[in-house]
């Protein structure tokens, strides 16, 4: 059997990438990342849309390492991409990763070789690299979908997704803007443009429940005091369910008076972020009543705060569109207030949907609503998408978008069937699109990297989840998941907003720690639902 010429190729340098890059080099592997983004941070590259901003507050959405944190120093509570593409920037100076990630390179495609027992990857760039296992980081969001709109590409003026934004920014000063779709890049950009743009129109299908994010400044001085308590505050958001350091009341909606109630709904919103969210009613998410009382708080605040109660309506309509929380809030700052005004128009696509887009604009079955730059805020195809775009084929020549054609098998939201010595972070069954995404990257990557430090002692040059683990897994995901909400709303965590793609949960709904005792039960069973074997 020949040597390959790396023992892990990790995809993607965002938050997961990183992490696994720092800490599979200090066990003495021969690594190398690829990323097709010409610096790092994954996610936080692609995104420098006006208005890109992280949904989780700082501290919980940065690394753990003290020697990172020590010396970092936020603006903001919650930053924007250019603070972001500035931390991984600080990250790279402390754990300095650039001498072994390779930029604006992409993996097409790989396949396994079992008499080598290793992968052989190829890249856009006409490269191939050989190594014995594979990490794929690639995130939830890491394909773009873009519906198929008649006459998109007549259309003369400029338009982008927000997930292709161009990285030298589109101006919108002066602007005749027209957004299609309002989930957290579409609340963003309409947010910027408003202030700035001569016209917006908001194209909206379903209303976004977005929450309120409180911004803040942050000074040197506060974060000086804070971060005796980070080590804490890190402990404490690998111990929740969410991945947030919002503590677990253990209290059902019904269990207090409406008054309390209604004292805790509004401590937690003007807490701001997803403390509504991920901080309230241990039966948000099951009980459809209680999840309705929540509804009724939310859709008075934004009542409050539109003047025009027809244009209200649309955005928080009296019957929820769907059970609130189902679908990942987004944080908004004046996306409501927005909508008073002049500038500002909203067109309801339930009652008027897009026909076609012209030379000119946007054409629904109401007419024709012009603009010179078209602004796709559609979203994500997403969990899957950015894996199976990846040309991956096992050792009995599938592919990856074959194994899931019919519905995504995994053991742990970590590995496949069929595709040895293969692993993915933040991906399909695991907690990913419902966790804190740092979080994730440490604690499931430290299970990988304990993995990895147990293949490389015990001389193991082949692991593979086996086929009943996987429907074992797929079972549970989706038992759980149909004693939630979930199931009721046409999300991107049911697959739902990709036209063909099976309707089914696509994340671990379980919570984070029941899903963490999970991994380590397995490990500590000599990794059950895997089949490993040493060199022949």
């Amino acid at each position: 059997m020949s040597e390959p010429d790396h023992d892990v190729v990790i995809v993607g340098a965002g938050f997961a990438g990183l992490y696994q890059l720092h800490h599979l080099r200090q066990l003495g592997l021969r690594v190398t990342l690829i990323e097709a983004g010409t610096g790092l941070g994954g996610i936080w590259y692609w995104n420098c849309y006006p208005g890109a901003r992280v949904d989780s507050h700082v501290p919980l959405y940065e690394y753990s390492d003290e020697a990172i944190w020590r010396d970092w120093y936020w603006d903001e509570r919650f930053p924007d991409w250019q603070a972001l593409r500035r931390y991984f920037d600080h990250v790279d100076s402390v754990w300095g990763l650039r001498d072994d990630i390779r930029f604006q390179t992409r993996v097409s495609g790989g396949t396994w070789h079992e008499d080598e027992r290793c992968w052989e990857l190829r890249t856009d760039g006409g490269d191939v690299l050989r190594t014995r296992f594979v990490v794929l980081c690639t995130g939830f969001a890491a394909k773009a979908y873009v519906p198929d709109f008649p006459g998109l590409d007549t259309f003369a003026g400029e338009w982008s997704h927000t997930a292709h934004w161009p990285q030298g920014g589109v101006d919108l000063t002066g602007r005749n803007v027209a957004v299609v779709g309002t989930g957290a890049s579409g609340v963003q950009v309409i947010q910027e443009a408003a202030r700035v743009a001569e016209h917006v129109t908001v194209f909206q299908r379903t209303p976004i429940l977005a929450l309120a994010m409180q911004q803040r400044r942050l000074t040197r001085e506060g974060q000086d005091e804070a971060k005796a308590h980070y080590p804490e505050i890190f402990e404490r958001r690998t111990q929740t369910n969410s991945g947030f350091a919002y503590p677990e009341r253990g209290v059902n909606t019904f269990d207090v008076s409406e008054a309390e109630r209604l004292e805790t709904y509004e401590r937690l919103w003007q807490e701001g972020g997803f403390a509504f969210w991920a901080g309230g009613y241990s039966d948000l998410l099951i009980d459809e009543a209680a999840n309705r009382t929540a509804y009724d708080f939310w859709r008075s605040k934004v009542h409050e705060r539109v003047h025009d109660p027809a244009v209200a309506e649309i955005l928080a309509p009296t019957e929820p569109p769907h059970p609130f929380g189902v679908k990942r809030p987004s944080l908004e700052q004046w996306y409501f207030d927005a909508f008073n005004q002049d500038n500002v128009d909203l067109v309801d696509l339930r009652a008027t949907p897009i026909e076609a887009i012209t030379t000119t604009g946007v054409r629904t079955t109401d007419g024709e609503h012009p603009c010179d730059l078209l602004v796709m805020a559609t979203g994500f195809d997403a969990v899957t998408g950015g894996l199976v775009s990846i040309d991956l084929r096992g050792s009995d020549g599938e592919s990856l978008r074959d194994h899931w054609a019919g519905g995504v098998r995994t053991h742990l939201g970590l590995a496949s069937h069929g595709f040895p010595n293969l692993v993915y972070l933040y991906g399909p069954q695991s907690p990913s699109g419902f966790c804190n995404g740092p979080t994730c990257a440490e604690v499931q990557g430290d299970w990988v990297v304990e993995l990895m430090t147990h293949l490389r002692d015990t001389g193991t040059t082949r692991i593979e989840p086996t086929a009943d683990a996987e429907e074992e897994w797929r079972a549970m995901v989706h038992g759980i998941a149909e004693m939630t909400l979930f199931p009721r709303a046409d999300s991107w965590y049911m697959g739902a907003n990709i036209p063909g793609k099976p309707r089914e949960m696509l994340n671990w709904p379980g919570g984070l720690q029941l899903y963490l005792a999970s991994c380590r039960d397995a490990a500590a069973a000599g990794y059950r639902g895997f089949e490993l074997s040493a060199s022949a």
